[in-house]
């Protein structure tokens, strides 16, 4: 009996010690893929921040664009307002007279056709009084200024201001602080 209970005691010792090796072999490999599953979810979830912080930077950018294309277009309008009251007064006349004189001193003798914008048509008078210079107003709107035209050697003068004011446009940036450009 006490040879039966010895192997008895010796086969469930030997079952427990390898439902124990078993049972610390899974305790081990749960650890492990619980911490592979750990791993892989903070790395899902450090790329989701990301992306989220990516597209809220990318929305702000596009914000800021906007921003800035709208003051960059009230700031024109009233670019456009200024000269359009500039052109109302005497400065702008002399302004005229002294864009003339330049041109025809720069034909130098040789023909020269010296355009008037359409909304000066009433300064005509004055300007070919003042410059000595026969005058044609032009067809084409350019806001204000002259242009003048050598045919013999194909140069334009432009002192347009609608030209000058699309240059201006096109070339302008908002400089901030902070690297804001």
């Amino acid at each position: 009996m006490r040879q039966a209970r010895l192997e008895a005691d010796s086969i469930v010792k030997e079952h427990t010690n390898k439902l124990n090796r078993v049972y610390e072999q899974h305790k081990e490999e749960a650890i492990r893929q619980s911490e592979t599953r750990i791993r892989a979810e903070k790395i899902t979830a450090r790329q989701k921040k990301n992306m989220a912080a990516s597209q809220a930077s990318l929305e702000l950018k596009r914000e800021y664009g906007r921003k800035q294309k709208q003051l960059k277009q009230k700031l024109f309008e009233e670019v456009e307002q200024k000269l359009c009251e500039f052109m109302k007064t005497e400065e702008y006349k002399e302004c005229l007279v002294n864009y003339i004189e330049k041109a025809a001193r720069y034909a130098n003798g040789e023909e020269i056709t010296i355009y008037i914008n359409p909304s000066d048509a009433d300064k005509m008078e004055y300007l070919e009084e003042h410059t000595g210079v026969k005058l044609t107003v032009s067809k084409e709107d350019f806001i204000g200024g002259v242009r003048a035209v050598i045919r013999n050697r194909n140069v334009l003068i432009d002192h347009g201001f609608k030209g000058a004011l699309e240059q201006a446009y096109q070339d302008y940036e908002f400089e901030g602080g902070a690297g804001i450009v």
